[in-house]
C-alpha cells in the first residue's frame, strides 16, 4: 500500500485544479463556527429587543383596534338612543302644541295687539353691483 501513495505524489495537479488550504496561517484572523464572535453577544441582545419591542408594537396596536372597535359600536348604540330620546321629545312637543290655542293667551299672561306697524325697505339694499368687465 505505501508503494502506491508513493506513486500517487508523483503527479503534479494541473493549473485549473484548486488549492484547499485547510491549515490557516497565523498571520492571518481565523474563522471557526465553534468560537464565539467577540459582537455575537450584543447583535443577539440587540436583535431579542427588538424582537421584544416589535412584539409589544404589535400587542398595542390590535388592543388599540380592538378598543376602538368596541367604542364604536358603543357611540353608535349611544347614538341611536339618543335620537329615540329626541324623537319622543318632538313627539311630546308637537302634541302639546296642537293643545294651545289663543285663548291659552290671556292664561299665560300674553296681551293682544291693537296696533301692528311691520316695517318695510323698499329697493334692494342687500343687493351688490358687480361689473360686468371686472377680473
Amino acid at each position: 500500500m505505501r508503494a502506491r501513495i508513493q506513486k500517487i505524489s508523483r503527479y503534479a495537479p494541473s493549473i485549473f485544479q484548486g488549492k484547499l488550504d485547510l491549515a490557516a496561517p497565523r498571520r492571518r484572523a481565523s474563522f471557526a463556527l465553534a468560537a464565539e464572535h467577540p459582537g455575537e453577544r450584543a447583535v443577539f441582545r440587540l436583535l431579542g429587543a427588538i424582537l421584544l419591542i416589535l412584539a409589544s408594537l404589535y400587542v398595542y396596536f390590535v388592543g388599540a383596534t380592538i378598543l376602538n372597535v368596541v367604542a364604536r359600536k358603543e357611540a353608535v348604540a349611544n347614538t341611536a338612543a339618543l335620537a329615540t330620546a329626541v324623537s319622543k321629545l318632538e313627539r311630546d312637543y308637537f302634541a302639546l302644541s296642537q293643545g294651545v290655542g289663543p285663548e291659552d293667551g290671556a292664561r299665560l299672561g300674553l296681551s293682544p295687539l291693537s296696533n301692528v306697524v311691520y316695517v318695510h325697505r323698499p329697493g334692494a339694499t342687500a343687493v351688490a353691483a358687480v361689473e360686468s368687465n371686472e377680473i
